[in-house]
């Protein structure tokens, strides 16, 4: 052989017998493998190795090393792919840990859609969804105490008698409801006609709405389209007002509304405005223990509000593109007031305006925990800073208040959803 051939030869002959050793000595075996140069004509896969096991054959050898080190490749890969794949679930596990134990802003979590029910947010046990229905019998008594109110005030016949018949059905709902509760709490078989009743509850539920609907129109036929307050009555994540337009292009804007709640904690989201790709571009929110919020482009500062006493507040907030100057007013007088929010973004146009949800997704991702519970009237926006003054007329009804030029609060500009209702609305008969 010449001795480059010589030299590879010897190299692969003495990985061979090194393999073949370590093999044999792996099972206790005694052999010992020799390896000798072969003849430069002879078949080297034709060749045994001296003193070696007749029968073995060079080539086979060979032949399963290759295998052996190709299966060991593969093996390596897959683990590999199992590694990345476990990572990446483990990081989303653990992002998603982390967002529901932080700050709690909006967008920070993000709820699967779940099925939605007219006696709460979403489905839950029999427990939970009586709890919800009792809440919804509570709303409606309250709305039918409302007509009642209403009814002695313009001597309506019909009103009262249609209160009575509510009352009635009410109150056999009530019945009904807590004959449940006991049927849980005792653990009787009962449970067992859960999905029947439930659904002959929740038809005797719409029928009712229906029918305070009804009723409720002989109060918007007599009143203007601007004297009116949305009322959300319970934290659920289906009760909410759509604005039909969208907002322009704003590189300043001034937002007000009167609010009334007693929620805790946090009275939750009065408004939030969604354009493709970022569900938080303008955003109002008091949720969990985290003070009220106003959030631009997913940018956040603290507003000084405190107005879940259960008493109507005035709040007005202005902000200006130009290093995001802001200003907090309460009931006519500044609260509050900083810069570095979204500094040099305008607001984006063709996006959608929701009162009384916070949207995680554009038009949707409701979360019933960040639902605005409360009234909510007179919402004014404009393309401009307002001045000192011009928010104190607004704030004491003055003659001078003027109303919002990008959106102003018209019955007739909202479509509401899921049980929110209208009530007449007098700004300046509610600030005792």
């Amino acid at each position: 052989m010449q001795a480059t051939e010589n030299g590879s030869f010897w190299r692969f002959c003495l990985f061979s017998c090194l393999f073949l050793q370590s093999s044999c000595q792996d099972f206790g075996g005694q052999t010992q493998f020799i390896c000798t140069s072969v003849p430069k004509d002879v078949d080297i896969c034709a060749a045994t190795l001296q003193n070696s096991v007749p029968g073995e054959d060079l080539r086979s050898t060979v032949v399963q090393l290759r295998e052996t080190v190709l299966q060991q490749k593969e093996t390596i890969i897959n683990q590999k792919e199992t590694i990345r794949e476990l990572t990446s679930k483990l990081a989303r596990c653990e992002s998603q840990s982390g967002s529901e134990a932080g700050d709690g802003r909006p967008g920070g979590r993000r709820k699967e859609a779940g099925t939605k029910n007219t006696m709460g947010d979403v489905s839950r046990g029999p427990a939970d969804t009586l709890a919800q229905l009792s809440q919804t019998l509570q709303s409606l008594k309250q709305r039918l105490e409302n007509l009642e109110q209403f009814s002695r005030g313009n001597n309506s016949v019909q009103a009262n008698s249609l209160k009575d018949l509510l009352q009635s059905k009410i109150d056999d709902l009530e019945k009904q409801v807590l004959s449940r509760v006991n049927s849980i709490e005792e653990g009787k078989p009962g449970l067992r006609n859960e999905t029947e009743q439930r659904g002959r509850v929740e038809s005797t539920l719409t029928s009712l709405h229906q029918r305070i609907t009804d009723l409720e129109k002989g109060q918007r036929e007599n009143r203007p389209l601007d004297k009116f307050q949305l009322t959300f009555p319970l934290r659920t994540n289906y009760m909410y007002a759509k604005v039909k337009k969208s907002l322009p292009e704003m590189y300043a804007l001034t937002v007000c509304m009167w609010l009334k709640s007693n929620a805790s904690p946090g009275v939750g989201t009065p408004f939030s405005y969604a354009v493709p790709g970022q569900a938080n571009e303008l955003v109002l929110i008091e949720w969990g223990n985290n003070p009220m919020e106003i959030l631009i482009n997913d940018k956040v500062a603290k507003l000084p509000f405190l107005i879940n006493d259960g008493k109507w507040h005035h709040i007005c907030v202005t902000w200006t593109t130009r290093d995001g100057v802001w200003e907090a007013f309460q009931d006519g007088v500044k609260r509050g007031s900083g810069e570095n929010l979204a500094p040099y973004h305008p607001i984006k146009p063709q996006g959608l305006l929701i009162l009384g949800q916070e949207q995680d997704t554009y038009g949707g991702g409701f979360d019933a925990t960040q639902a605005f519970v409360g009234d909510l009237a007179n919402f004014h926006i404009w393309d401009r800073k307002l001045s000192v003054g011009e928010i104190y007329n607004l704030a004491t009804c003055s003659s001078k208040a003027q109303v919002g030029n990008v959106f102003a609060w018209l019955e007739t500009s909202l479509e509401i959803y899921g049980g929110a209702s209208k009530w007449t609305f007098e700004a300046c008969r509610h600030l005792n």
